[in-house]
């Protein structure tokens, strides 16, 4: 069984939300110790990764320095995040594997996907990415061709755009490795953001493409079984924010796509990993979960976290799982 693992950008960060190299490095160790319980299970995994703040803060040393040197741009940001995160994953789960005596190897792959050039939010970005500036710190970078909107008392916020994935260019790479017994990173940050021009060349492009949406199109690439999304909560919750809050357990397509129309899950935070593990089952008929890093095996066996299950499954898990059967 084939398990692509999407670790929330929480996963790369300590617990308060810093991203300082040592709290990077702990928290791939976290992560490395539920993947290697994973391993240890009989799976198969690729993880990728979102890379947010490891990009904010990138802009930030773009913004300082945009008097002096050109802003390094969007595409590049990506790319070098994918690589530094690469790293500090491969030398976490090495000695993940280490510890608990698994032969495997790791590879990361600095990875590609690919958009369309005429999607809409290219005409009109409305992405905020990064930190607030006053006017005269954003005009320097308006200058050097990006796209700030006055936020009011808040300051000046820089937008781009966010495009649909529509294939990850470099998926059989990694396919390739994994069918040669590698463990692989790839993917990171909803992966490279590319466009192919008239005579079929690849160019990047500034834009953030949404990490879960993207890494429903991997798994799908892969022939992954089973998506997991690993976040900072451990299921799913109808009615956040009410007195009417309730967990979901497990979960029919039809019934979570219901909810996800009725407005439930809202769009800057878990609505793109609704969207994300519905889009995997529809196409792959196989289930998904949504869960906190430390539930991730018992997610991949359809046991702990939010569960989706194609509509075709009317039980589709063992009666011992401790899930809420909404269904």
């Amino acid at each position: 069984m084939r398990v692509l693992l999407a670790l929330g950008g929480n996963a790369m960060t300590s617990a308060d939300g810093r991203a300082r190299v040592e709290d990077q490095i702990a928290a791939a160790a976290r992560a490395a110790e539920a993947v290697a319980q994973l391993v240890a299970a009989g799976w198969d995994v690729v993880i990728t990764h979102g890379n947010g703040p490891q990009v904010g803060n990138l802009l930030v040393k773009n913004e300082l320095a945009a008097a002096v040197v050109p802003p390094v741009p969007l595409d590049w940001c990506g790319a070098q995040t994918q690589g530094t995160l690469g790293f500090v994953l491969m030398n976490a789960l090495d000695a993940a594997f280490a510890r608990h005596g698994l032969d495997r190897r790791t590879a990361a792959v600095v990875t590609r996907t690919l958009v369309a050039g005429d999607d809409p939010g290219f005409t009109t970005p409305t992405k905020p990415i990064g930190r607030f500036l006053p006017a005269a710190e954003a005009q320097v970078l308006v200058e050097h061709g990006e796209t700030w909107e006055d936020r009011g008392e808040k300051g000046w916020r820089r937008v781009v755009a966010s495009p649909e994935p529509l294939e990850i260019v470099d998926a059989p790479a990694i396919a390739a490795l994994v069918d040669a017994g590698f463990l692989v990173v790839g993917n990171g940050g909803g992966g490279i953001p590319v466009v192919r021009d008239s005579e079929g060349a690849l160019h990047g492009v500034e834009a953030v493409i949404d990490k879960d949406l993207s890494a429903a199109v991997l798994a799908r690439s892969i022939g992954a079984d089973v998506l997991v999304i690993a976040t900072d909560v451990p299921q799913v919750v109808l009615g956040y924010g009410t007195p009417d809050a309730r967990p979901l357990g497990r979960v029919l397509q039809r019934d979570l796509r219901a909810y996800a129309e009725r407005g439930e899950f809202a769009a800057g935070s878990m609505g793109p990993k609704v969207a994300a593990v519905l889009r995997f089952i529809e196409r792959a008929g196989s289930h998904a979960a949504i869960c906190s890093l430390d539930d991730i095996v018992r997610a991949a066996e359809g046991g702990a976290g939010t569960v989706v299950a194609a509509d075709d499954e009317s039980e589709p898990f063992h009666e011992d799982h401790e899930l809420n059967h909404d269904n």
